[in-house]
């Protein structure tokens, strides 16, 4: 794989999305990566690849915030320039995001308002400012949810929300084509992260559950995620486009 490769993470700093980051690192990308407060953790995920061998660098940015995406476009071209040496993002990997748990009772305006900014409108407008400098024959990745194919009370809005994705991500798959670029969705199961609140992780009533549902009886962990991402960021994926790839375990098969 080409070690002059770039690929850009929302949401890099923890959880998932550093350990996309790392993965793909691994395989000899060099990796931009966003966070939204916590840059000490970033820095962390920073150093780690560049112990890889890889150029790495981190950008704040929320995601919720579409007025601050062309400015957001211009840091990235700066910092591919001045960091990576590169004109290009090859790789986008939408990943960022928050997790609200509320009935269809209960649930506010404020509480949908957030999740719609962040998981389309966020995902739909940043992708669409760094086109101009999405690489010829590059990919994007973006994140889902097995939530938008299997349904559980409290996430009406984060489901449909991942599923409008999934929905988008087949838009962009016909409408980039033409530019070689492919678009497609890896969709989580539930990991053990800090998202959400950390349930996954820190709820053992929870974890059993999620096992006795899930084909490979276990709650999935980060390192799950990241290898069938990195996949999709190389060539070894190149005819794979418009495709939805849940990453679950089993959940509910």
């Amino acid at each position: 794989m080409n070690k002059e490769k770039v690929a850009l993470i929302t949401g890099g700093s923890r959880g998932l999305g550093e350990n996309m980051a790392i993965k793909l690192a691994e395989k000899g990308l060099n990796v931009l990566i966003t966070y939204q407060h916590n840059k000490e953790e970033a820095d962390k995920t920073v150093n780690e690849i560049e112990s890889l061998g890889q150029k790495a660098y981190a950008l704040q940015l929320d995601v919720a915030k579409s007025n601050s995406f062309d400015a957001f476009a211009d840091e990235v071209k700066n910092v591919l320039e001045s960091q990576f040496d590169a004109k290009n993002l090859d790789y986008l990997v939408n990943n960022a995001g928050i997790g609200i748990n509320a009935p269809i009772s209960e649930t506010t305006e404020e509480q949908l308002d957030a999740l719609v900014n962040i998981h389309f409108k966020g995902v739909f407008f940043l992708t669409q400012k760094l086109l101009p400098m999405l690489s010829e024959g590059g990919g994007i990745v973006n994140i889902s949810s097995g939530l938008a194919r299997f349904s559980f009370p409290g996430y009406s809005v984060y489901g449909s929300m991942k599923a409008a994705i999934e929905a988008l991500t087949r838009y962009q798959a016909k409408e980039l084509g033409a530019r070689q670029i492919r678009s497609n969705v890896v969709a989580p199961g539930a990991i053990e992260t800090d998202f959400g609140g950390g349930t996954n992780k820190n709820d053992e009533g929870k974890r059993t559950a999620i096992a006795s549902i899930t084909a490979l009886g276990r709650v999935g962990i980060p390192s799950d995620i990241g290898g069938v991402v990195t996949f999709l960021c190389s060539e070894d994926a190149k005819w794979v486009n418009g495709h939805r790839i849940e990453v679950s375990g089993g959940m509910l098969v």
